[in-house]
Formats: structure tokens, sequence, C-alpha cells
């Protein structure tokens, strides 16, 4: 195994350490890439979690959020074991950027890796063979990074399993997030959630605001989100109250619109507001032929507008919009 973990995983306490990746470039000869790593393990039995961030390294919701719950681990009595990768796509987060600019790689393609491949895929076989064989559930704080906007929800999928359907729906019912997206994945091949969908255990990922940056909401409810589901697994005593129920939404593959070219995107709608089919949702307008009239782009289906394109320029092939219709 090229990467070597440098805690002891068992052992009951709160420690934090890095996966260790040799790493030879022409800034390093000898180098290593430190992807950290942090374990707190109760005195009491009970479950392992697993939860990841920055998985894409323009996203920050995720980093902050399990921060903070690592901090609030000092001095909690804690059961069973919490495992955390706070920025599992390290080289993405410190370059802010969606993908790792060591490979080109997108981390949440790249599952379940390769212990041969490159720093990406290493990384993610060693999380597939060393941590997802000790883990219960799973849970990986997403955010639109730079190029879309959510309205912030919980993310999940519809699964053929009845009882790891009704595990993953209870766990976004604990996250509590404004809104739950039932989502039918454009490109699931790779993921991580896909990974952990198939050993049958609970996966809960988000999609909490994006656009590039963080806001005080978004990393409140990343952190109160995670000790939720802690304390509904089993792991914590207490968690902060939800202030409402989740809204479950499905997203069908009609949902999504697309530019058809490039052009200047002026939204109408904005996230988490309603929408009706065939209305206009946002312009679309050629700033090389600026008297020509915008293409306007419609809602597909009548629902709520749970994601946009956060830039003002789109290309074509982009997402302009996606649409949720009540579950």
């Amino acid at each position: 195994m090229r990467i070597s973990c440098d805690i002891d995983l068992e052992a009951p306490g709160l420690r934090q350490g890095a996966l260790h990746l040799p790493l030879s470039t022409d800034d390093s000869a000898w180098g290593r890439l430190l992807t950290p790593i942090v374990v707190a393990v109760g005195e009491r039995p009970g479950p392992t979690v697993l939860v990841t961030g920055a998985s894409h390294g323009d996203e920050y919701e995720g980093p902050l959020g399990i921060m903070r719950v690592l901090h609030d681990m000092r001095g909690r009595t804690l059961s069973g074991r919490l495992i955390a990768l706070p920025a599992l796509n390290y080289p993405a987060l410190m370059a802010g950027r969606r993908l790792s600019p060591l490979d080109g790689a997108n981390m949440n393609r790249s599952f379940p890796g390769r212990a041969d491949g490159g720093p990406t895929a290493a990384v993610a076989h060693w999380v597939y063979t060393r941590l997802l064989p000790l883990a219960d559930a799973v849970i990986d704080i997403h955010s639109g990074g730079s190029t879309l906007r959510f309205v912030p929800s919980a993310v999940i999928h519809d699964l053929s399993d009845p009882q790891q359907m009704a595990a993953t729906r209870a766990l976004a019912e604990a996250f509590a997030a404004p809104f739950t997206q039932v989502l039918t994945e454009m490109d699931c091949v790779g993921e991580l959630d896909s990974a952990v969908e198939a050993l049958g255990l609970p996966f809960l990922s988000t999609e909490l605001g994006g656009g590039g940056g963080v806001t005080p909401q978004t990393v409140a409810m990343a952190h109160h989100g995670l000790l939720r589901c802690l304390r509904h697994l089993g792991l914590l005593d207490a968690a902060p109250s939800a202030a409402a129920p989740t809204r479950f939404v499905r997203v069908p593959d009609s949902a999504y619109v697309m530019s058809r070219r490039a052009g200047l995107l002026e939204p109408l709608v904005e996230v988490g507001e309603a929408v009706r089919e065939g209305e206009a949702v946002a312009h679309l307008y050629d700033i090389d032929d600026p008297l020509s009239e915008p293409i306007s782009l419609l809602a597909p289906l009548s629902g709520v507008l749970v994601c946009r394109a956060a830039r003002g320029g789109v290309a074509r092939g982009d997402t302009a919009v996606v649409v949720g219709v009540d579950a």
C-alpha cells in the first residue's frame, strides 16, 4: 500500500494526523502528499461514521462545518467512532479548484480508485479499502462550488433496497436542511455515493449554497446538520434542534436545463423560489449580437428552483437551472 496513516484509528480519544502518499515533483523530489485525518473514538461502544469534505476544492462548507464538529468533540461524551477527512482532495482545496492540480482528476469520479494510480485515485483507493469497511454510515458535504448555486439541500438517491432507503431518508431528516433532493445523477460513475451505496450503507450528501464562497448560514447548516446526524446515529446524546423539517423534492433527468450555446445568463428566478412549467427562468444573451432577442430558458416542470448557474457567463452544455418537484 503506497499510502500510510500516522494515527491509530482504534485507540480511544481525539487525535489528528495525515495520510502519507509519496509524491515526487519538480518542486520536491522526495515529497509527500499529506491529507489531514482526524479520529474521535468514544469510551462507549457504538457505530463508526465517516464524514468527508472538500472532495471538490472550491466547496468550503464541508471543511469548515467538519472542523467545527471536531472542535465540539473536545469534552463531549462519544459512543462509537467518528472518522473525518475534512479535506479529501487536499491539493484541490489548497488551489481553490474543483479538480486536483496534481493530476487534473475529480475525486468524486475516482472511486473505487487504484493503489497504483495518480494521487487522486490512490487516496480514493485508500478510503475505499481502509475506511469504508469500517463505516456504518457515510456523510459527504458538498456545495455548488464556483460554478453553481444551490438552495441549501441534503442529497440522497432512490435506492432499490427498502431498508437502506429508509435509513438514508432518516439520515436526511436528521440533517434537516431546508430541502432534500432525491436526485437522479447525470454521471454517477466513480462517485463516493455509488461506492458507499453499493456496500449497502446509508449515504448522505449535501449541496449547501455555492458560488465559490460561504455564508454564516451554510456553514451553520453543515455544522448543526452533522451534529444532528451523529445524534441520530447514536454517537452523541444531544445536538441543536432543527428549525423545521426538511422538504423532499425529486430531481429527475428532465429537471435539468442546459445552455445550448455560450452567452450571458440573466437569472429571472432565485433558488428556492417556485416555478411553473413553461415559465421563463433565465434569459441567455449573445454579446456578439447585442440587438438580438435573448433566448428564454423555460422551466421543464412545475416545482421549485433548486439550482442555477452561479456565473454570469455560461458555455454551451453548461447546466443553467435545475427544478425539483415535491416528493
